[in-house]
């Protein structure tokens, strides 16, 4: 057996006899219920983000990695190794709220292992993958591999939200000469599309007072509402799904990122469009019914908007809010990697006024585009064929917002295996104990090539 294979099943083995210490600091972080959160706390996301936060860092201080947190709270890293190079290595470590808790098996936030699957928020997006990248290196130390460069893990603590966090390190902090992120699926993403949010308000003429949805980036999968005779009548014609929960009714969905909205099934669009069918006119029900039921890319928004590297433009309302005042829609969009934001703005602009709306931007994350013969995709397309033996798939560009963006030559690379399921942003979030183990073999063999 050659030198490097005995190397590398040393590091396999163990990883795999340090596996159980792996789950169980994975298990101390996604215990801690890190979405954002206003309390009265002095911490910019909330006293939940700051405490995982600090027990990964922790973590990465128990494995011999020199640790740092920013002061205000915005994000920490976790650094080893010497030498002028830096890869970087970033992840988040907040999560999107859990949504209808009577939807989980289990509680989100009590990690839980079951026929070989690994549940629970974070698992997946990207608590998970963030450690297996840390053990994994951890591993390739412990088994004599010798660094030459240096490598730090940047925690951000803002990524399902505005991104605050990114800037301020940017802003503060070394930039590393090369990097990825765990937080998309292998075998990588080259590209990744522009991400807009806004927020369409008009007024609120309908003397209706509710909301729904949990963030801009996930399809609602439920919507309790207020009770009559014709929204059921509506939704039973509609063979929308329902419940009847404490004297309200629960419109059912399906969950799913906002990169694959069409995939889903949002029930704000199904309660807006059975509204109008029920007689009860609001200006969100005329724009989602003319616009968007019977639509899977707002086609009469926007026309055919979609190109070869990226495909279609996605659109998502992923919350809706009607106070005394205004009707509030809050829109998420990915934008194709070689189509112009403002062409966008000004053609949902133009059409949300026909209906009574102002458009306000929320937030805006730039495409960003890889090119496939770059040194950085040679190396990681190499680690990730080394380990699997997959020569099929292929670099893909994604609908996905990673912090891929928040600095040059960074690219999204795993830990979702081709052919399994991405779970993030559902109930029920998990991830495939051996998919943990193959990210890891993968990582490994990607840090090694970093040292080439």
């Amino acid at each position: 057996m050659k030198e490097q294979e005995m190397f590398q099943k040393k590091c396999q083995e163990h990883m795999e006899s340090n596996f159980s210490n792996f789950l169980e600091d994975l298990n101390k972080i996604i215990s801690i219920p890190s979405y954002f959160q206003e309390d009265d706390s002095k911490y910019p996301f909330g006293k939940e983000i700051q405490n995982v936060l600090e027990k990964t860092l922790e973590i990465c201080k128990n494995l011999g990695f020199k640790t740092f947190i920013d002061p205000e709270g915005y994000y920490g890293y976790a650094e080893i190794g010497t030498g002028e190079k830096l890869v970087g290595v970033l992840g988040h470590l907040d999560v999107v709220p859990p949504g209808d808790l009577g939807k989980w098996e289990n509680p989100p936030f009590e990690p839980v292992i079951k026929d070989g699957k690994y549940y629970g928020r974070g698992s997946q997006d990207d608590k998970g993958p963030t450690l297996a990248a840390i053990y994994a290196l951890k591993t390739l130390l412990e088994c004599g591999f010798e660094l030459n460069y240096r490598v730090r893990f940047i925690f951000g603590t803002d990524e399902e939200n505005l991104w605050r966090d990114m800037p301020k390190y940017v802003a503060k902090e070394e930039m590393p000469t090369i990097g990825f992120t765990p937080d998309s699926k292998f075998p990588l993403i080259y590209a990744e599309k522009g991400l807009l949010q806004c927020k369409l308000t008009a007024k609120n003429e309908s003397g209706m007072v509710f909301k729904g949805g949990d963030a801009f980036n996930s399809v609602p999968s439920s919507i309790l509402v207020e009770k009559t005779e014709e929204l059921v009548k509506a939704l039973n014609e509609l063979k929308y799904e329902y419940t009847e929960k404490d004297g309200k009714i629960e419109i059912l969905g399906k969950s799913v990122h906002a990169q694959v909205a069409e995939t889903g099934i949002n029930a704000i669009n199904r309660y807006l469009h059975a509204l109008k069918i029920s007689g009860k006119e609001t200006k969100s029900g005329n724009f989602v019914v003319e616009n968007l039921i019977g639509y899977d890319f707002a086609e009469p928004i926007f026309g055919e908007v979609k190109d070869e590297h990226s495909g279609e433009l996605k659109f998502n309302v992923g919350k809706i809010e009607f106070t005394p005042e205004n009707e509030i829609l809050c829109i998420d969009m990915r934008i194709p990697v070689t189509y112009d934001k403002e062409i966008i703005v000004k053609k949902i602009t133009e059409k949300a006024k026909e209906y009574g709306f102002e458009y306000k931007e929320h937030d805006y994350l730039r495409s960003i585009y890889t090119p496939l013969d770059s040194a950085l995709i040679k190396t990681l397309m190499g680690a990730y064929q080394e380990v699997t033996g997959d020569m099929v798939s292929q670099p893909i560009a994604g609908g996905g917002a990673t912090y891929a963006r928040a600095i040059n030559n960074c690219v999204a690379f795993g830990y979702v295996l081709p052919g399994s399921p991405k779970t993030e942003h559902q109930p029920n979030e998990y991830i495939i104990l051996d998919d943990m183990k193959m990210a890891m073999k993968i990582y490994m063999r990607t840090f090694e090539k970093f040292k080439d």
